[in-house]
């Protein structure tokens, strides 16, 4: 079992352990045993993922005396709400779960969020760990203490920043993984390699079969690099305030696709979408060149995600989405763009015209 430490040096007692492997869920009960962190907690997850490992989780910290119990929400996007926020604080309170309490979020990006939503507004916040069950919450959404809601308005739009206590992440919940879910996570993977790691972009290129084939020791490699990219961004930029703006890249457009969909496509095929407009319109600013935009665009389709954005999703709607962007500041939207694979920046606004005439581009 590997140990990344994520270090939030301004604040010490924010600064926590990353813990990757395989088979690791029995060394994850003997830490969290050891911690002392909480006298009781409650395991926050998914329908799906509860009947996969629901009991095998509290059975691993029944072994070592954790007292523990499970809370269960129906799976999907569609339930990242406060609707469920609500249900499950609820529920917390009819079983006695106090502030010397703890959560415990299994799952991927949405269980995630809303359990590290909660645990930073239950009675004033109580502790969480995230144990990642999806390559996306792996390699990204567990990492950095963005925790979040949906509104009809937009994604994320209700949110806290909130560290987890610890974050672990056995490799063995990717072999269960649908094909849809696994590939949606190797969106944030494709990121990582754009804005910060040419090598990575490279082995990415040159192993996609293998990685589509769920090779473990190359599934080993880039989700590792992968934290500690997303690590070292956090740790310049807790509050995504500066710097770690770049990890929004093709999220902007990605997240308004999302919206506009009504959710009905994956955050993964939205901001892959998302990476290819944001690389057409890097190419159309004179930016970056027609070489490294054809090499994104074809990394997105090696691995099986979307390279289009559906015909049926109103360009404007897309557009009224990009205004609602949690990220905009006044009237300008902050886009990430590239100058070439490795090297992103900051653009204070693009114009509507040229963000409408790519997304009509992506959708023919």
């Amino acid at each position: 079992m590997k140990r990344i430490k994520v270090n939030l040096d301004k604040q010490s007692s924010l600064s926590h352990e990353i813990y990757i492997g395989h088979n690791i869920l029995d060394r994850m009960g003997l830490v969290i045993a050891k911690s002392n962190l909480a006298h009781r907690y409650s395991v926050i997850t998914d329908s799906n993922v509860s009947a996969l490992y629901g009991e095998e989780i509290l059975g691993v910290l029944k072994e070592v005396n954790v007292k523990a119990d499970l809370i269960e929400f129906p799976a999907g996007e569609a339930s990242k709400n406060m609707e469920t926020v609500l249900a499950i604080v609820r529920e917390l309170i009819n079983r006695g779960i106090d502030r010397s309490s703890a959560l415990i979020a299994l799952g991927g990006g949405v269980t995630g969020d809303i359990t590290g939503f909660i645990a930073s507004i239950y009675m004033r916040s109580i502790p969480c760990i995230q144990v990642p069950t999806t390559l996306l919450a792996q390699v990204d959404s567990s990492i950095g203490g963005k925790t979040g809601i949906d509104l009809p308005e937009g994604k994320n739009l209700l949110g806290a920043f909130s560290q987890p206590q610890s974050i672990f992440i056995d490799l063995r919940f990717l072999e269960t993984l649908p094909d849809n879910e696994f590939i949606n996570g190797l969106s944030e993977v494709i990121k990582y390699g754009i804005i910060d790691d040419v090598d990575l972009f490279t082995l990415l290129e040159e192993k996609s079969d293998a990685i589509r084939c769920r090779d473990p020791h190359i599934l080993q490699a880039i989700v590792e690099r992968s934290c500690k990219i997303k690590k070292a961004f956090v740790e310049i930029d807790e509050k995504d305030v500066g710097l770690r703006r770049i990890l929004n890249f093709g999220h902007t457009i990605g997240h308004a696709i999302e919206a506009a969909s009504g959710y009905t496509i994956s955050h993964g095929n939205a901001v892959s979408a998302g990476m290819i407009a944001s690389a057409r319109i890097s190419e159309k600013m004179k930016h970056l060149s027609s070489e490294d935009r054809g090499r994104i665009q074809q990394l997105v389709r090696a691995v099986g995600l979307a390279d289009h954005i559906p015909a049926s999703i109103s360009t404007e709607g897309i557009i009224a989405k990009t205004r609602t962007d949690k990220k905009k500041e006044g009237d300008s939207i902050h886009f990430v763009l590239l100058k070439k694979i490795g090297m992103p920046f900051i653009n204070g606004s693009v114009e509507e015209a040229l963000i409408r005439e790519t997304i009509e581009e992506l959708k023919k």
